[in-house]
């Protein structure tokens, strides 16, 4: 329900004497119900009898016909009656029959006990980085002491309405915008903590309260969105900048064990070798350091291949010629 406008109250308002109507006529409809067995089951017992049903009998068997219907009253399981005796409060009745009697007790309100759903916003407040937003929220709560409720505070309803209202503002002017995007679960148990200690004394509980929508002006969306793409470029940058960190620690460790360890160094430099020929590469640059330690090694057979190379031409050359 909503307390924003006058149109909307005339609405609640309209809707609580429907409600007070249908009250009123189930109350009434019981009380005819067993006022009307009152009055069957007294004229049954006064012509069992043999007494004759005079003037004096029949309003006698009406007087006690009527008592049913101005004394019993009836709630539902989720209803308390407030009941007022000579103007004062009596008791909290219900749920079931009960008896009220005329012109001394007073019916003043039924209240429902079940969790209710309340909406409502924060329009057109300003953050606490001057940006002017407007939030909407829900906020279950319910009546667990109907005697607090009724006696102290005048409407119990509009009362949780606009104390939570006025938490959300102050919610919204304490905190940045980034908080509410980010962290608005935080600011909703805020909400309800704060909401729940004013109400307590009315004998309302709090169960929960949850932001919905927060509206940005649409002139500061692109620039939120501009600011966002720049702080996950800022991140990304960051988290680049610690990975190159920790592959220079590595290779620093690398470097220490083949310094140590000239075998080792050897097979890092054949393994490097390796890897590029698996590749299929036609080309392979290396340093010259590494050129020399193949010459002088003769690794991979280079110098028998030159020198076989060498004898079979000798011996090409040394034939004679057909003439």
């Amino acid at each position: 329900m909503k307390f924003f406008n006058k149109e909307e109250t005339k609405t609640l308002v309209n809707n609580k004497r429907r409600e007070s109507g249908r009250l009123g006529a189930t109350l009434s409809g019981v009380g005819i119900l067993l006022g009307l067995f009152v009055f069957g089951a007294g004229s049954g017992a006064l012509l069992i009898a043999g007494i004759p049903l005079g003037i004096i009998e029949v309003c006698t068997v009406l007087l006690a016909a009527c008592i049913p219907v101005l004394v019993v009253r009836k709630t539902t399981e989720w209803e308390r009656a407030i009941l007022l005796r000579l103007g004062r409060f009596h008791k909290v009745k219900g749920p079931g029959l009960f008896i009220a009697i005329p012109f001394i007790d007073k019916i003043v309100q039924l209240i429902d006990l079940r969790i209710r759903v309340t909406d409502f916003s924060a329009q057109e407040t300003l953050t606490l980085d001057s940006v002017t937003i407007s939030v909407d929220a829900i906020c279950f709560w319910l009546v667990w002491d109907p005697e607090k409720a009724m006696l102290e505070v005048q409407n119990y309803e509009e009362a949780v309405v606009l104390s939570a209202k006025t938490a959300l503002r102050n919610a919204v002017s304490s905190h940045d915008l980034t908080m509410f995007l980010e962290r608005s679960d935080i600011i909703a148990k805020q909400l309800q903590n704060d909401v729940d200690k004013k109400t307590t004394e009315w004998g309302v509980t709090i169960q929960y309260i949850e932001i919905t929508d927060i509206l940005v002006p649409e002139a500061l969306q692109d620039s939120l969105s501009r600011l966002a793409q720049a702080e996950r470029e800022k991140k990304s940058r960051i988290m680049l900048a610690e990975a190159e960190i920790e592959i220079a620690k590595k290779l620093r460790s690398a470097v220490e064990v083949y310094a140590g360890n000239e075998t080792a160094m050897k097979l890092k430099i054949l393994s490097i070798l390796n890897e590029g020929l698996k590749a299929g590469n036609s080309m392979m640059l290396v340093p010259n350091e590494i050129t020399e330690e193949l010459k002088t090694k003769d690794v991979f057979g280079l110098e028998a291949i030159t020198m076989m190379q060498k004898a079979r031409a000798t011996e090409e050359s040394s034939k004679p010629t057909k003439t």
